[in-house]
Formats: C-alpha cells, structure tokens, sequence
C-alpha cells in the first residue's frame, strides 16, 4: 500500500503491537508519543519499540495542551461534585485531536492507536463498533469521534483478546511483551486523585469539611471534603449506621454528603448534556446505552429537547452519576454519547 500512517506509541504492549501489525500490513509506519509530564517514562519504551521495528519517532510536548484541557478538567468537575472521565476528554482533545494533527502535519495518510474497537466501512458509511472481546472493548471512550475521522483511522486491536495481543508480541520479541498494563490514571500519581486535586486547589469550598446528613437532612457525622466523594460510595464514609449507607448526592453549595439505602441509588431516567454524535438518528428513538465505561448495556429511549437529551431505560440503573459519559449504540455500533447532568 506504502501509505503513511501513524501510530500512537505509548510505550505499552498494545501500541506496540499495532505498529507492527501495520508493518506487516505493507504500511510506511512511523511512531508518534505524547509528552504529557515532566518524568514521562514511557516515552523511552516507544523509542526502545520504533528501533525494534525499524520506524522513526516523533514526540509531541503536549504538557501544556494536556494540563489545560485534561487536567484542568478533571479537578474542576469534582470541585463542582461531579466525576470526569479524563479518558474520554483526552481522546476527544488530545490522542484523536491535537496528536491527529500532529501526525497529519508529518505527512500521515492514516492514524492509528491500540485501542480495543473496530472500524467497518457498512452501508455506505464507517461505523464504530465494539471490540469482538467485550472484556476488553474500548468503544465507549471514542464515542467523540467523527464520520471523517474514522474514514482516517485504523484499529488492528479490535479483533484480539488481550491474551491473543500479549502472545503475538512475544512471538514477534516486541521489548514491551512482558509489560504490564496500566491500571491508573495516568497523570495521577499512585491514583491517589484526592491529594492530586488539594495540590491544585487547596482554598476550594469542595475541599472544606461538611456534614454528612441523609435523605432527610439529619445529620449523621463530618467529611473532609465533598470533591473527596462520588456517588455510590460506601467505603470511607467513616459513619456507624444500623444498615450499609451510599452516597446520594453531593450538595458543593451546602458542603454536603448526602448518604442513604443502597435502593435510594437507582433511577430510570437521566438528563445529559453537550452531545455527540457520530451518526445522528432520527429522535425519539430507541438504542442501549451505557451510563458509565464498566456498565452494562441497558435498552433506553432517547429524547432531545434544546440542549438536552432526555433518557428512559428499561431497567433502573444504579449510581447514575454527573459528569460521566452515557454512550448510545444501535447493536454493535457506537452512534455517539453526552455529558449526564
């Protein structure tokens, strides 16, 4: 074929293998990184793979695009009670925006990442779908893509199982073969999101203690903060109760949490917001959706009024939460998704 395409080397086993997947494929493969910190170590695990493989390097310094447009994001949708999903905001801003570009001005024709999703020209259209291995499948954080942009990218992974993934790299002697994956946020160090935020923002009211009441309003104990909890949460409340106590509700106004029954925690419709969609139907309009990227799919009915989406499931779902993604699909097919409100 001897088009360009570039891949976006993380320095992990999947990107890796991408890229020489694509080689063999008969692509002109070269590597692109994103520097996204001052100490980031998996950048000399790209290098280390592109030399193995024979393909030049580029290296991108996004510390500044990244800190503003991901990092930023993510302390400040919890100082307003809310829970981001950084992945999906550095996939729309970052990984298939600014190193798009990035790769584009370097001459590529194709662009290409690991991750765990398939690409199908089908009735006339490209259609995001799901990876054949569910386990792995990593359709709900691309939901921002666009019809152009799927036409100009390339996702080998979408077929494998990651056990297939890891033993295609030991039989090519892929450096990274053996090295694990990551399981944490990757700008967070030790995951420890809590200590990260009150770096950033010490003097913020989400930050100051509070009461920590139920339902009702009775007061039940204090919290250090409500950006230091999410919706669902058991665990950390610090609380003695007759029976298990989740959180509710976060009130940043009133620096409360809001505690209840785990039974209080399900819901049969959401409101969200900022929508995204790749292939747009025709509304209202029955689909499955997903409220967060480790739930189930679950039917619903999607209405639009102005700026808002409005959603009914089928069965109630638990812990609906502000801030997260709620992705839309037509069977196998990502359609798009929005911010829940």
């Amino acid at each position: 074929m001897n088009k360009k395409i570039a891949v976006a080397m993380s320095g992990g086993v999947d990107s890796s293998l991408t890229a020489a997947l694509l080689i063999e494929r008969g692509f002109d493969v070269f590597g692109v990184t994103m520097l996204l910190g001052d100490d980031d170590k998996n950048i000399s695990d790209a290098e280390k793979v592109c030399r193995h493989l024979g393909i030049n390097h580029h290296v991108a310094d996004f510390r500044k695009i990244f800190h503003d447009a991901v990092e930023n994001y993510f302390v400040e949708e919890y100082l307003r009670g809310r829970t981001p999903n950084p992945c999906v905001r550095c996939n729309r801003e970052i990984k298939f925006g600014a190193l798009f570009d990035f790769a584009k001005d370097l001459g590529a024709d194709f662009f290409s990442t690991g991750h765990y999703a398939r690409i199908i020209f089908e009735d006339g259209r490209f259609k995001l779908k799901k990876a054949v291995d569910l386990k792995k499948d990593q359709s709900y954080v691309l939901y921002n893509l666009t019809a152009e942009k799927l036409a100009k990218i390339i996702l080998p992974l979408g077929d494998f199982s990651k056990a297939e993934t890891r033993a295609l790299a030991e039989e090519k002697n892929l450096p990274v073969a053996r090295k694990p994956d990551s399981q944490e946020i990757c700008f967070v160090p030790d995951d420890d999101y809590k200590s990260f935020i009150a770096a950033r923002a010490p003097d913020a009211q989400a930050l100051q203690e509070g009461e920590i009441v139920d339902a009702d309003g009775k007061f039940l104990g204090s919290h250090s903060g409500v950006a230091n909890y999410t919706i669902g949460q058991r665990k950390g409340l610090g609380i003695a109760a007759a029976h298990a106590l989740y959180v509710l509700r976060l009130d940043v106004s009133k620096q409360r949490v809001v505690v209840g029954a785990n039974e209080k925690l399900f819901s049969k419709t959401l409101t969200a917001r900022d929508a995204h969609w790749i292939y747009k139907p025709t509304l209202p309009k029955i689909l499955s959706a997903k409220i967060r990227y480790g739930a189930r799919v679950t039917e619903c009915t999607v209405a639009e009024e102005k700026n808002f989406l409005h959603v009914g499931f089928s069965d109630p779902q638990r812990a609906i939460t502000a801030g997260q993604s709620i992705v839309f699909y037509d069977g196998e097919e990502v359609l798009g998704g929005a911010i829940i409100d």
